[in-house]
Formats: C-alpha cells, structure tokens, sequence
C-alpha cells in the first residue's frame, strides 16, 4: 500500500499559498483492508474512507469511463491494479494532476510543476471535453488564479468552446452551477470567471440574462464604456475592490439587468430599468435557487441604485422613501451592502476607478438622523394609533431636510 498526497494541496504548496484542503490518495489496496485499519468509509459513488485520527480524506486511485450525458454520467473503476498515474490522468488541470509521496517527492506525470511556473491551466486529456462541469471549475481556477497573471490555454479553451457546442451544459444542475458561482464570487477575481465563461461560449447557456447586457449600449455622457456589459463587468471588478463579500459582488453583477429589455428604439437611453431588472433577476435567482441572503441584496441594489446615485439631488422625500424601501430602520445592516454596490456601480467605468462617492456618506448620514426618531415621545404627547406612524414619517422627513441644508453649505 502505498500513500500520496494530490491534487490542489501539491498545487498549494508548489505556489507557496495556504493549503485549504488536503486530499491523499491510496493505491495497492482494498476497502476491506482500510476498513480493518480503522478507516471510515463515506464515499457513496467512489471509495473514500476519513483517517481514524486526522479524519482527512484518502481515496482508493480509480479511473472513470464515461457512460452517460452530464458530469455524473461516469462509471468509477478502483482495484489493487489501478496505477496512480492512471489516477492522475483522470483530473481536470494539469496543475490539479501531481502527487507527492509523504517524504515530499514530487510525482508530475504531466508536467504540471511547468504549467504552473508558466501560469497555464491546461487540460490534463481529451477526456476533459467528457465532462461539463470542467467548464465552470476551469473558469473558477481562473478567478482563484488570475491575479497571480494565469492564463487558460488556447488548446484548452477550445475543448471548453467544444463543451458549449454539445450542449452537454444543459445537463448540469442549476444548483451545482450556483455551487461553482458563489464560490467564484468569492474568489480574487470572479470578474474572470464570467469572462472565462463568455470566451468559453457558455455565457448565454449558463447566465443568459448577463449575456444579453452585451451590445446594449448607454449614454456615452454617463458610460463612456458604451456597454453595458463591459460596465457590467467594471462593475464586479470594482465591487471585488470594495468588498469581500460575495453578496455584494453578485448585487453588483446583477445590478443592470434591466437594461436588456430596453426597446432599442430608446437607445442608449434606459427609462425604469431599475425597476424592470428585478423580472430577470428573479429569474436567475428562481432559477439557481439563489441564497436569500444574496437575493436581498442584489433586489434592492437592482431597485434602488439610481435613487442612491441621485441622493444629492433628491429631495427628503425621495431619500426616506429610499431608506424605507431598504427596511434599514427596522434592519440598519441591510444599508452598508446596498451602499458599496452602488458605489461600485458608480466607479465601474473609465475614468472613475478611483472617484469619490459622496452619495454613500450622505445617505449614511440620512439614516443616522432619521433612526433617531422614534415613537416614544409621540405616545408620550398622546398620538395614539397609525398617526404615529405619520409623525415618525414626518419628523424623519424634516430631519433629512435640515441634514440637507447643512451638507450643502
């Protein structure tokens, strides 16, 4: 029986980064004999048993043959024989296909350590195009990597263009693509994962309602990217910049739906897309069974981002019906992720990265004079019923007026 360590921890180490997991391998052996050492099987597809002390992940080496549509359409072989470089040759990236033996020696059948000085993510075999989920998790490498400059290969983004054209994408369950998603979006650079996925041709099967933001243009006096999801895209950078949370990152993504059911003839205009994105964006959460924690957010930064954008403006009535349509009296967190969207909206354009976005502190300042009235002193002069309410409404409105009056001098 012989052990090795695989897969992303080898990768890891290799790059000098932290390893979040670490996953071995075991060859020359049976389940039955791991069992009699105390191993605990939990594989339900393949056999992977938890160390009886450390209780980390070792797996028989195996080889799959595909058998069937879709990334669970494999039949999993796993015997004594089985090789580990037959292991290895099964997985995805070469980056992803080294071993190493406990006295760390490295086993690179596929010259992965080259890749990974050269920045690459290539494709360990043809094999790759048998499963599509290697569409989604090469993009997300991507967004893990991309800020270290790696690239996808070109012979490897031609097998993902390949995936695409075979319709086999339409096999993975949309909960398994929110899977992969969330986890891009929380990576250093998620932008890449949705570029990867438009270079990969997959964009509009995965994300239609992204894709069609492409070629929509806007107000150059405004946008001077024209499109829309160009700035789209400059959105989410700029969120990634602001915020490690991947709520807001997908509020951001998300933020201009709407501009996609725009009729052309009102070009490069956009009237009520505020309101009308929230139809497609719904979808796409409906769709992906989206968290609600970042439905939340991404329908009231959908909604009411040009409110924000126009504060400075807006009289107190538009700024409380604001706060009030946020539900931040009742839920002050609910302000500060709606806040960094816009503000990511408002920088995702040329010329803008690094603009001031005053409209943030003053409707921060908003809500601070506004959450200091409550409905004690009305009950004490003997308002009774929905007339507090009223009173609060009103008291709240004249305190964002005197607010205004002073930010302006």
């Amino acid at each position: 029986m012989q052990i090795y360590k695989v897969g992303g921890a080898v990768r890891d180490l290799l790059l000098g980064i932290p390893q979040k997991d670490v996953d071995w391998v075991i060859t020359g052996t049976t389940p039955e004999a791991l069992l009699e050492l105390g191993y605990q099987a939990v594989g339900a597809d393949f056999p992977v048993f938890l160390h009886p002390e450390t209780k980390e992940e070792y797996a028989l080496a195996r080889t799959e043959r595909k058998k069937g549509q879709g990334y669970k359409g494999f039949e999993c072989f796993f015997s004594p024989d089985v090789r580990l470089e037959d292991d290895l040759n099964r997985r995805d990236l070469t980056i992803n296909a080294m071993a190493m033996t406990p006295e760390g020696k490295l086993i690179d059948p596929f010259n992965g350590q080259a890749d990974l000085n050269n920045k690459i993510l290539r494709h360990v075999s043809d094999a790759f195009v048998e499963d599509p989920l290697r569409v989604l998790r090469v993009a997300r490498f991507l967004a893990r990597f991309h800020h270290y400059g790696f690239r996808i290969a070109d012979e490897t983004l031609a097998l993902m263009q390949d995936i695409s054209a075979s319709g086999e994408l339409e096999s993975l369950t949309p909960e398994r693509v929110w899977q992969e998603t969330q986890k891009a979006l929380s990576e250093n650079s998620p932008v890449a994962y949705f570029s990867a996925l438009q270079s990969a041709n997959a964009l509009e099967a995965l994300f239609p309602e992204i894709h069609a933001l492409f070629g929509v243009p806007q107000d150059p006096k405004h946008h001077p990217e024209i499109d829309t999801g160009i700035h789209t895209f400059m959105v989410l950078e700029q969120a990634t910049r602001l915020s490690n949370a991947p709520e807001v990152r997908f509020a951001a993504l998300t933020h201009d739906l709407g501009k996609a059911l725009t009729p052309e003839a009102l070009w490069p205009k956009h009237p009520e897309h505020d309101e009308k994105g929230l139809v497609p964006l719904n979808t796409l959460c409906e769709r992906f069974k989206v968290p609600n924690k970042f439905r939340a957010v991404a329908n009231k930064t959908c909604r009411w981002h040009t409110a924000c954008h126009q504060a400075l403006e807006s009289n107190a009535d538009r700024v409380l019906l604001t706060l009030e349509a946020l539900d931040v009296f009742r839920t002050p967190t609910n302000l500060e992720p709606f806040l960094l969207a816009c503000e990511a909206d408002s920088r995702g354009r040329p010329g803008f990265e690094e603009a001031p976005y005053p409209q943030a502190r003053f409707m921060r300042a908003a809500h601070k004079v506004a959450e200091k009235i409550q409905a004690k002193p009305f009950v004490d002069q003997g308002i009774r019923g929905k007339e507090i309410g009223s009173a609060i409404q009103v008291a709240r409105r004249d305190a964002i007026h005197q607010l205004r009056l002073t930010w302006e001098q």
